[in-house]
């Protein structure tokens, strides 16, 4: 071909299908590095021939993307288990380490042959542990990209692992999903913030209560109007006391109830047959996980814990959990004290809000407080 080719170089060859199954950036990537050992020498290293590339020469030959993209798609077939890396990323080092993940590539290959006509599963899916936290790289990435802190990412953590394990999903890319996490509510918390500086008249009232559309939301999820109901008061203080003029008040009672109501139903403990109350009974440490989590203090709820277990015991009566049965009076009595407390009854909140000063039966079947 003459020098007055407008295609002088050689052209970059990638798999349309590859592209299609782990995306058209990784494709272009790892068949650009599995054709160089063809041409280089590699070194054999734990099971795995392993090829230098400089920085440089990769970023000549692939001139569309910056240091930067090379380190993002390479991270990114490392999370999906085609390539091995042993080097520092690619807008810091001088050369990429790497190895092709030549077993996973084997076994890809086998299952292709043994069910031709059905699409594969990506390689390395699977459930998010719940101790998962993303790399360095990625919150260094989030930083460079975005100018998003690695403290506003590490606070949207607990969400994305709480919502993604209660789903039960599997997948081979969760750093990607919290990336795309991460930058929803980036975007979201910069729009409030603009928000903030416009008049607003709207405070967080004493009757404020979720709108049909959030209650609509939490119930096609299970959550129980009645758990819905008992959580309003705590909440309403606990952003009455940060800021009255909050934003998305809604999204956030979703997400305050989310989290709530995964942990009621994962650990306490329902017992198939009912019970009468035993003398020496005690709630579950679940129980003041569950309190701590609604900003309620155990020892509030250890004050009430003898008249209402010599209640019990006096009536009789047989439940299925008594976990249960304690976290609602617990919640019950810790909104009056704090509702006494906001119209300058803090002296007298305690004392009004025990037991002896009314009935039982009464605290528990009434929800005034909640409406």
């Amino acid at each position: 071909m003459s020098d007055s080719s407008i295609i002088p170089e050689r052209q970059l060859v990638f798999s349309p299908a590859l592209a299609q199954t782990i995306g058209l950036e990784e494709a272009i990537l790892l068949q650009h590095l599995s054709e160089l050992f063809k041409h280089r020498e590699s070194q054999e290293h734990r099971g795995y021939a392993w090829l230098r590339v400089q920085r440089d020469w990769l970023l000549e030959t692939l001139p569309f993307w910056s240091a930067v993209d090379l380190h993002r798609v390479a991270r990114s077939l490392a999370d999906k288990g085609l390539i091995l890396v042993e080097s520092p990323p690619l807008h810091e080092a001088e050369a990429l380490v790497f190895a092709i993940n030549e077993a996973r590539s084997a076994e890809r290959q086998a299952a292709r042959a043994a069910s031709p006509e059905q699409p594969q599963r990506r390689q390395g899916a699977g459930l998010l542990a719940a101790g998962w936290t993303p790399s360095e790289d990625l919150l260094q990435l989030l930083a460079l990209n975005h100018g998003i802190s690695r403290a506003f990412a590490l606070e949207q953590l607990e969400d994305f692992v709480c919502y993604w394990r209660e789903r039960g999903e599997v997948s081979h890319a969760w750093e990607n999903k919290f990336r795309q996490h991460v930058l929803s509510r980036w975007r979201q918390s910069q729009q409030d913030t603009g928000e903030r500086f416009r008049p607003n008249d709207e405070s967080l009232r004493d009757n404020w209560y979720p709108s049909e559309d959030a209650l609509e939301i939490l119930e096609r999820t299970g959550v129980t109007r009645a758990f819905i109901d008992d959580a309003v008061p705590e909440f309403v203080l606990y952003w009455r006391e940060r800021n009255p003029q909050e934003k998305a008040l809604n999204s956030k009672f979703i997400q305050h109830i989310r989290r709530q109501w995964a942990r009621y139903t994962s650990s306490l403990t329902h017992d198939t047959e009912p019970t009468r109350i035993p003398e020496d009974w005690r709630p579950t440490e679940d129980v003041y996980d569950i309190l701590r989590m609604s900003h309620i203090d155990p020892q509030f709820a250890e004050a009430l814990l003898p008249e209402f277990t010599m209640y019990w015991r006096d009536s009789n009566k047989l439940y299925k959990s008594w976990n249960t049965k304690f976290l609602q009076h617990v919640k019950y009595h810790w909104a009056k004290r704090n509702e006494l407390a906001t119209h300058g009854q803090q002296q007298d909140a305690y004392r009004t809000g025990r037991t002896r000063d009314r009935s039982l039966a009464d605290d528990l079947n009434d929800r005034s407080w909640a409406s």
